[in-house]
């Protein structure tokens, strides 16, 4: 066998030498668009939001205005007046959007389906309960804020009331579904169904609300908060 001279073992090593390079670049191209495309998935899938998650996030507006319900009591312990429309204006939005629509999203798609499954069938008979009492609650509010001044000592004395209950009841009501329903809810319906129940969820959402409907109400009880002086987060923080 001929041996190959020098020269030629040159030729055939820098030959080897691109092809290696070569191809090594191939594969980081290769892996990077791979990699481009796996972190284009996880980004899709986690702007993804599941069923229980969407009520918890629904449960941020309630609990924003609870503390516009708690500020009014600070104010009426204070002998301070209350504008008759910030009453109707954070009550408003819990009658549109907290018991007409995200607890008519849980009434109508989520209890029927413990109940079907005999799961936590005393705990949603208990929530139900307290959607209708909550109701109740609110007419009396929007009825109260539709005087032109509150005045009469009866009057600050009902809604001191009417507050109270209301903020009682929903502080616990809201974390048993946070922490109790709203997880088991995977465990009593397939993968399939749960995806389609996020599709109807979204639906309704639009169909009442238009496409950014969240958004609306954050704004708005963003507006109330702004009215009272208690917009700004940093407020809250004690000082020690």
């Amino acid at each position: 066998m001929k041996t190959p001279i020098k020269g030629e073992r040159d030729l055939a090593a820098q030959h080897s030498r691109r092809n290696f390079i070569e191809n090594s670049l191939k594969a980081t191209v290769a892996g990077g668009i791979i990699g481009m495309g796996l972190l284009t998935g996880c980004g899709n899938k986690e702007e993804e939001i599941g069923p229980p998650e969407d009520l918890m996030r629904e449960h941020g507006i309630l609990n924003r205005v609870l503390l516009v319900y708690d500020h009014f009591l600070q104010m009426l312990s204070a002998h301070e007046s209350i504008n008759p429309q910030m009453i109707t204006g954070a009550a408003g939005i819990i009658r549109t959007f907290i018991e007409e629509y995200h607890e008519k999203q849980e009434e109508d798609f989520l209890f029927p389906r413990f109940e079907k499954a005999h799961q936590l069938t005393d705990l949603v008979q208990v929530l139900k309960a307290q959607h209708q009492q909550g109701r109740l609650i609110t007419d009396r509010l929007l009825h109260l804020g539709k005087q032109p001044q509150l005045t009469a000592d009866t009057d600050k004395q009902t809604l001191h009331n009417l507050l109270t209950d209301f903020i009682r009841m929903y502080r616990p009501h809201e974390a048993r579904e946070d922490t109790v329903l709203f997880p088991a809810l995977r465990g009593i319906i397939s993968k399939h169904e749960f995806d389609s129940l996020g599709e109807d969820f979204e639906k309704r959402e639009h169909q009442l609300f238009g496409e950014n409907g969240f958004e609306l109400f954050v704004d708005k009880v963003a507006i109330i908060e702004k009215q009272l002086g208690i917009y700004d987060l940093a407020r809250f923080t004690p000082e020690l």
